[in-house]
């Protein structure tokens, strides 16, 4: 995937939940104060991302675990899917810990390849995003604490959407400027 069209649907991603959140702020906490417990995100979440990291696995050809693939394989099938049944509790932030670190890992794979300083915007983010989830794995009550203190009332819910619209606006341009520029750049050479 070429990094314009990767920063395109992730600024996309992070920009259009906020208009929502703009035009309707309490719904839009009320639905993000459910998040962490949420049942059908833990289900949603945590089987996409174990199925994601078991292609991962199955796709990568590092020979130093050839020998143990289809134990890891099978291990990692376990604990993924095991999760959703064992530990319910936070498994939408778990879940969504994972997804972050399979994104962030296909960022900054992407953006490796691409000529311009800029791209750095991406990447620090997917770092970001690797702290972040890291952190809610190992404590996915401080998601909740987050999000209860962003939506604490309506005025911190809409600062909260513009600051992300912006952000998401913000890597849409350039996604279609200095992202496209430089691959289209890096093709014609």
């Amino acid at each position: 995937m070429k990094l314009w069209v990767l920063a395109l649907l992730l600024g996309l991603g992070i920009a259009l939940p906020q208009i929502y959140g703009l035009l309707k702020p309490g719904k839009f906490g009320e639905m993000l104060r459910k998040f962490p417990r949420s049942e059908f995100w833990g289900f949603v979440l945590m089987p996409l991302g174990t199925l994601w990291f078991l292609y991962n696995l199955k796709t990568d050809d590092i020979s130093d675990f050839a020998a143990f693939k289809p134990i890891l394989f099978i291990g990692f099938a376990v604990i993924g899917f095991g999760s959703c049944v064992f530990v319910r509790d936070f498994l939408a932030v778990r879940g969504l810990a994972v997804v972050m670190l399979l994104l962030a890992k296909v960022v900054l794979d992407t953006a490796r390849w691409v000529d311009t300083e800029w791209r750095l915007v991406l990447v620090v983010w997917a770092y970001a995003w690797i702290c972040a989830a890291l952190v809610f794995t190992v404590s996915p009550w401080r998601m909740r604490d987050l999000i209860a203190f962003a939506t604490a009332n309506e005025n911190r819910v809409r600062l909260g959407s513009a600051a992300k619209l912006a952000f998401g606006v913000f890597i849409i341009l350039l996604a279609l400027t200095a992202y496209r520029h430089a691959e289209l750049q890096a093709a014609s050479q």
